[in-house]
């Protein structure tokens, strides 16, 4: 039964809170004390900032004032600082209310975006309230984990509502706001409604602090032991996590019945990737593995048999603390120091009280645990010491083992100071943009005084302000000298004294900045060309966000070998260093797209807050027919191999809604489909989470299944033939290359993937590679690999109904064209590992 079965007859505050509260109840559940009286400030109206401990039901009373709202005919908007928990609310709030009246905007695509609620992003909610002000349909705001206030990068996303919306009704949720005072203040002077903090320092489980000088492997056996797994080991590095799952496999933290159980609930999970191998060998174990970079399939896996309780240790990064669903009874800290980007450095009282209060799951336990490791080379100390004993010589000849360089020390003091510190107050992160002055130029009503209140009225110490009052002068200028923004003799009838001059997108802000630009940019490309298609998808990967491991990694890699190929050349040490400083990742059509976007930007100054950045991920892949192993593999990103695919994924919801069909040709198609196949092979729920979001109720059936496993691969017939091009095409790239090895390693690889392999002898065995090549470099000093020769003309596939045959003709310099390459398509096989398996038949000569 969802809450529209409980709206009372009237909104009177007495019979909205006994309406909720018997809606609690029905659920079996009662409310605390804070949730009690945050309640009764929300339903009188009331302004709530919210500031009690992980696990004490702020999302309870978030729904409570979304109810409110809802039963005075008031819209609601609920925001989170990422995309997955926005997603993770709008599925909560579908099941309470039902998903005809549920919305979702995340910058990027929107779900029911009239909905009378809606889950957002932070910047989306932003972006609203600068371009509609007091006039925006915001009657509630609901922001969640709002001490993303004082976040440097994004911070300014959260206070502008604050500025903005005087009409708004405000829950300001978290569970380390530190001092909050001045928020009160100031949101009852803006709002004129009466604004209380609800505090209780009061877990609904409470916590049991240890310090361990113990080596971090018996500090875990002595956990599970003692009753208090499961355990999340927090680190501050991906690849940490992942190096302590794998020294923990020694532990015996499972029985065999629990391993079994593991094995069962897993049932025909497909494990995909290099990574997603090793992580099925640490869950069979009882060690799970959580971090960002990993796919997302893995971790909704992880947290499913966390929930299942079949999981007594979680090794993962301090992303625990964004309000993942994580059930877990004790938080074991590898250490209270970071480094941040910047520098090593001391947690905060706030990163820490963060991430340790995920520890106790309500409902579960009657306690939870926070254990925090000395540093390695103080606890090796204390026990060479008490080794040693008491005999002072011995101990004056010990030479203590010294901390690594760099290191920031801590100590059971830094502990007890951090267990019992509030957390440090919030930051004001105000900023100017050009998006800013157009939304308020855009909005009726005097844009100057408008401005100048946001910019003199805002949380930023004095001087910062006078910075922003200049910065902003700048830009209002800058859109002058364009002439995006005309000044008005005499006001209009609106009261606007300037106005815009040119028409913006439909919520320019709210989604793909660059969108407009992409597309005048296709313009300029010319339709005949044989890059035609590449080119198209160029321009798209520039304004896409930047996937930073991938592209240092790929600079890293193009340098490596520029200095290698300049050692073999004799270049001296100084001059390859100054020229090796010029070599970046690759970055097709650079030349074009800077001068376009230089020239589009003079006549939409706003851009210049999102410049274009060129790079080929997307594009060397499909290039190169690398698949997606192929390019985790050359680039060693096994680790962030999630963020990989999240780029690849957004490429490819970017390709097909911003590219007008009016110009999509059949190779274009082609990619378009090959890259959705792609993404959905390795982790369908990137392709299909819209449609989840469109269709809710069809949500709970998907996540009830643990196995989320994609369509067959030979489904998509067009994306398939795409697929099995590449496979073929990969190996021509190779045998151009005379990489023997990886052709070979190729072959045995799909072998693999076969049926009764161990039987198979056919008429070309892995090791006729290097004869057949050294046949074919007899005749031609290379092999072409350029747009000619992946062509439609060079290849040919016929399809059967359980086997395909496909057939690679060579680009040889002389453009004879009578060697080619042949192979048999395995569907059945295919289908099985979710890519094209191939049997390579022949490399040679043939009658034309």
């Amino acid at each position: 039964m969802n809450l529209f079965d409980h709206l009372p007859d009237t909104t009177d505050p007495d019979s909205l809170y006994s309406a909720f509260e018997a809606w609690v109840a029905g659920r079996g559940i009662g409310l605390y004390p804070a949730q009690q009286e945050a309640l009764i400030e929300l339903t009188s109206g009331g302004n709530v900032i919210l500031a009690t401990p992980t696990g004490s039901g702020k999302s309870l009373v978030a729904a409570g004032a979304v109810f409110a709202a809802f039963a005075r005919g008031e819209r609601s908007f609920y925001t989170a600082p990422i995309k997955a928990l926005v997603s993770e609310k709008f599925f909560d709030l579908c099941d309470a209310f039902g998903s005809a009246q549920v919305g979702m905007m995340t910058g990027d695509a929107s779900v029911n975006p009239g909905a009378p609620i809606i889950c957002c992003t932070a910047e989306v909610l932003a972006n609203i309230a600068l371009r509609d002000g007091a006039q925006a349909e915001a009657g509630l705001v609901v922001m969640d984990e709002f001490h993303f206030y004082a976040d440097p990068d994004r911070g300014w996303a959260w206070q502008i509502p604050l500025l903005e919306l005087p009409q708004s009704q405000f829950l300001l949720m978290s569970a380390t706001l530190g001092e909050v005072e001045r928020f009160e203040l100031d949101l009852k002077r803006r709002t004129g409604k009466d604004t209380v903090t609800v505090r209780s320092a009061e877990r609904p489980v409470p916590l049991s602090y240890s310090y361990r000088m113990t080596p971090l492997h018996e500090t875990v056996q002595e956990l599970l032991e003692g009753g208090q797994a499961p355990v999340y080991i927090v680190h501050f590095t991906q690849a940490a996590a992942i190096e302590r799952a794998q020294s923990l496999m020694s532990l015996n933290v499972c029985s065999r019945a629990e391993k079994d159980a593991i094995a069962e609930l897993l049932g025909g999970f497909r494990f995909t990737t290099r990574f997603g191998r090793t992580l099925s060998r640490f869950i069979r174990h009882g060690i799970g593995v959580h971090h960002a970079g990993m796919l997302p399939k893995y971790r909704r896996l992880v947290e499913r048999l966390a929930q299942a309780g079949l999981l007594k240790v979680i090794c993962g990064t301090d992303t625990l603390g964004v309000g993942v669903n994580v059930p877990i009874r004790t938080v074991l800290f590898t250490a209270l120091s970071k480094y941040d980007g910047r520098r090593s450095r001391l947690l905060r009282a706030r990163e820490f009280h963060q991430i340790a209060g995920r520890a106790g799951r309500a409902g579960f336990d009657t306690i939870g645990y926070v254990a925090a490791q000395a540093p390695d080379h103080v606890i090796e100390n204390e026990r060479a010491l008490a080794k040693i004993g008491d005999d002072p010589k011995r101990r004056r000849g010990y030479t203590r083992k010294k901390p690594p360089e760099g290191f920031v020390n801590w100590s059971d003091q830094t502990f007890e100071k951090l267990i019992d510190a509030e957390p440090e107050p919030l930051v004001s992160r105000f900023q100017v943009t050009h998006a800013m002055l157009l939304a308020i130029i855009a909005r009726p009503g005097n844009a100057f005084e408008a401005m100048r209140k946001l910019l003199t009225d805002n949380h930023e110490p004095r001087a910062a302000q006078r910075k922003h009052i200049h910065r902003a002068i700048a830009i209002y200028r800058s859109l002058l000298d364009a002439g995006v923004v005309e000044r008005l003799e005499t006001p209009d009838e609106t009261g606007r004294t300037v106005r815009l001059t040119v028409d913006l997108q439909q919520d320019f802000a709210l989604n793909q900045a660059l969108s407009t630009f992409a597309l005048a940019a296709f313009d300029l490309l010319d339709p005949e060309s044989a890059s035609y298609a590449l080119d198209l998808l160029s321009i798209i990967e520039s304004i896409l966000d930047d996937p930073r491991q991938i592209l240092i990694a790929q600079e890293k890699k193009a340098r490596g070998e520029a200095i290698a190929a300049m050692k073999a050349d004799g270049v001296e040490y100084e001059e390859r260093m100054e020229r090796v400083a010029d070599i970046a990742y690759p970055k097709p059509l650079e030349e074009m797209l800077e001068h376009a976007y230089a020239t589009y930007r003079r006549a939409h100054p706003w851009i210049g807050d999102h410049p274009v950045s060129p790079k080929s991920v997307v594009r060397e892949m499909y290039e190169q027919a690398m698949t997606f192993a192929d390019f985790i593999a050359a680039y060693d990103l096994a680790r962030v191999e999630g963020i990989v695919l999240r780029y690849l994924a957004d490429a490819y919801r970017t390709l097909s809604h911003t590219i007008p069909e009016s110009i999509k040709r059949d190779d274009l198609v082609d990619l378009i489909e090959w890259l959705g196949e792609t993404v959905r092979q390795i982790d369908s729920s990137l392709v299909d989470e819209w449609e989840a979001l469109r269709n809710p109720e069809a949500h709970a059936a998907a996540q009830a299944a643990l196995d989320d496993a994609p369509p067959p691969v030979t489904g998509n017939r067009r994306a398939f033939r795409v697929l099995v091009r590449n496979a073929l095409f990969r190996r021509v790239e190779l045998a151009a290359r005379d990489e023997v090895e990886a052709l070979v390693a190729l072959d045995a690889e799909d072998a693999e993937g076969l049926e009764h392999t161990e039987e198979w002898t056919g008429p070309w065995e892995f090791d006729d590679w290097d004869e057949a090549l050294g046949d074919y470099f007899d005749e031609h000093e290379e092999l072409g690999t350029g747009p000619d020769a992946r062509g439609p003309k060079l290849f040919e596939i016929e399809e059967g109904p359980t086997v395909w045959k496909a057939r690679q003709i060579l680009d040889d310099p002389a453009h004879n064209h009578d060697w080619h390459l042949r192979a048999e398509v395995d569907l059945a096989a295919s289908d099985a590992a979710g890519r094209a398996i191939l049997r390579v038949l022949e490399f040679d000569r043939f009658d034309g």
